[in-house]
C-alpha cells in the first residue's frame, strides 16, 4: 500500500512540477525536493527494521558489530550520496551531481578498506602455508 501512496504522490509532484516549470522554475525545483526529501525522510522509517533483523543475524552468527556497523554506514551512504545527487540533477546541474557521487565513492572506499583488510586475512589464514 506504501508504494501506491509514493507513486500517487510522485506523479502528483510531478504534474504540479511540470506545470510550475514553465513559468516559475525555482519553485519547481523547491517543490521537487520538497517531495524528495519527504519520500526519503518516509522510507528511512522502513530501514530501522530491517537494520534491527541484521543485527539480530550478525549477534547469532557472531560477526563482531563493528564490521556489521561499517555496512551500514557504507549503504548510508551510497543512499545519500545518490539522493544528494537525484536532487542537483533534477536543478540541471550535472556537474556537480558527478562530483557528489564521487564523493559518495571515494567514502565507501575509504570506509571499506578495513573490511577488504579482515577479508584477505581470513582468506590468506584458509590458504595452506
Amino acid at each position: 500500500m506504501d508504494i501506491l501512496q509514493i507513486v500517487g504522490i510522485g506523479l502528483l509532484a510531478t504534474i504540479l512540477i511540470l506545470v510550475i516549470r514553465e513559468q516559475k522554475p525555482m519553485f519547481a525545483f523547491l517543490l521537487a525536493a520538497f517531495v524528495g526529501v519527504a519520500i526519503f525522510l518516509t522510507m528511512i522509517g522502513k530501514i530501522e527494521g530491517v537494520v534491527s533483523v541484521l543485527e539480530d543475524l550478525a549477534d547469532r552468527s557472531g560477526i563482531s558489530s563493528v564490521y556489521l556497523k561499517t555496512m551500514l554506514k557504507i549503504i548510508g551512504i551510497a543512499y545519500i550520496a545518490e539522493f544528494g545527487a537525484q536532487i542537483v540533477r533534477d536543478a540541471g546541474l550535472e556537474s556537480v551531481a558527478s562530483k557528489i557521487e564521487f564523493a559518495g565513492k571515494v567514502l565507501i572506499l575509504v570506509m571499506a578498506v578495513p573490511i577488504i583488510g579482515v577479508l584477505i586475512e581470513t582468506v590468506l589464514n584458509l590458504l595452506p602455508a
